[in-house]
């Protein structure tokens, strides 16, 4: 199927090279995904088949190209590493969240069961330990200490916070869950394509603050889009009572006039006329704004990180999916 790339890439002949290694990539997922067992293939290839965004891949491919050997197939299996470890979280997570459907499709433990959804999980991570042990040892040490910050975060998102530390908590989560993975795969990226040790630590950096936003403009647009617009019911968060960077700032907030907006997030909000009126208070509320800025600024600092690459149509797409981020609706 033709794939549509994930990041804006305005220059025509990057966009052209990137489509055609991300077919290579999707080619190669499905065959990695693999087993000898049918049952397992068909368990392992279905959220691959339900599609996604496909962006830490991406992102790895992007990076490599400001490496001296962007083509290198070391780059290619590296983007496969990233992304098969991420779609192995994401069988955990639904078991977790006992999901019903992820990216329009039946999750696999609404497909199979939780045992399935979990024991293909860890195949999955498993694979992705195989094909990381292709790239060498230092491959494996950082697989290893991403994938302990992953799950990490997972753990902490399930843990009380301190008192007064819930907005650090928080973030903590976020960096560990989503920001560690899209730091490694700027890493890759730049480490497998041969690029120096100056951009590999600067893109690292990047694709931190970078996959943080990401996952904290997710928390904006739950409260701040309309359905028409970003394709996402707006209140889901809400709805769950699932802490986010906007709800999170507004609960600090020590002003008597928010009272009400404070007892409706405290906890999960089950009824639709109060989740209209926690979603109209927190349009108005300051924290929005504030959670916007927070967002912009890790965005702007993920841009001044690009200043050791060279001026050119890599470094900028680069800055474009910072800005991106920062302002998406969808």
């Amino acid at each position: 199927m033709p794939l549509d790339l994930a990041l804006p890439i305005a220059d025509a002949e990057l966009a052209a090279r990137l489509t055609s290694r991300m077919g290579q990539v999707e080619a190669d997922l499905f065959r990695h995904a693999e087993s000898r067992a049918p049952y397992v293939t068909e368990a392992a290839q279905h959220l691959l088949s339900a599609g996604g965004k496909r962006f830490r891949p991406l992102l790895v491919l992007l990076a490599a190209e400001a490496g001296l050997t962007p083509d290198s197939p070391d780059v290619v299996t590296a983007a496969c590493v990233v992304e098969i470890t991420h779609v192995g979280s994401l069988y955990h997570d639904d078991v977790m969240d006992e999901a019903a459907l992820r990216r329009g499709a039946d999750s696999a433990n609404a497909r199979w069961d939780n045992h399935v959804a979990i024991l293909t999980g860890d195949w999955l991570f498993a694979k992705s330990s195989e094909l990381t042990a292709l790239l060498g040892a230092d491959a494996v040490r950082i697989q290893a200490e991403t994938f302990t910050r992953l799950v990490e975060g997972q753990i902490l998102e399930t843990v009380k916070p301190e008192p007064g530390r819930e907005l650090q908590h928080y973030l903590d989560v976020v960096a560990g869950k989503t920001g560690s993975l899209i730091a490694t795969s700027a890493r890759y990226g730049a480490r497998f394509s041969g690029a120096s040790a100056e951009i590999e630590e600067a893109l690292t950096a990047y694709g931190e603050l970078v996959g943080t936003a990401f996952q904290l403009s997710d928390d904006i647009l739950d409260i701040a889009s309309e359905t028409e617009e970003s394709g996402k019911t707006p209140g889901t968060d809400l709805r769950e009572g699932v802490p986010t960077l906007p709800t999170l700032m507004a609960q600090a907030s020590g002003d008597p006039a928010d009272a009400r907006l404070h007892a409706l997030l405290a906890g999960p909000i089950t009824d639709d006329a109060d989740v209209e009126e926690a979603l109209e208070l927190l349009r108005r509320h300051p924290a929005l704004t504030q959670a916007r800025d927070y967002v912009v600024a890790q965005a702007e600092e993920a841009k001044r990180l690009l200043a050791v690459l060279p001026p050119g149509s890599v470094r900028q797409a680069l800055e474009d999916f910072a800005d991106l981020v920062a302002h998406r609706t969808a």
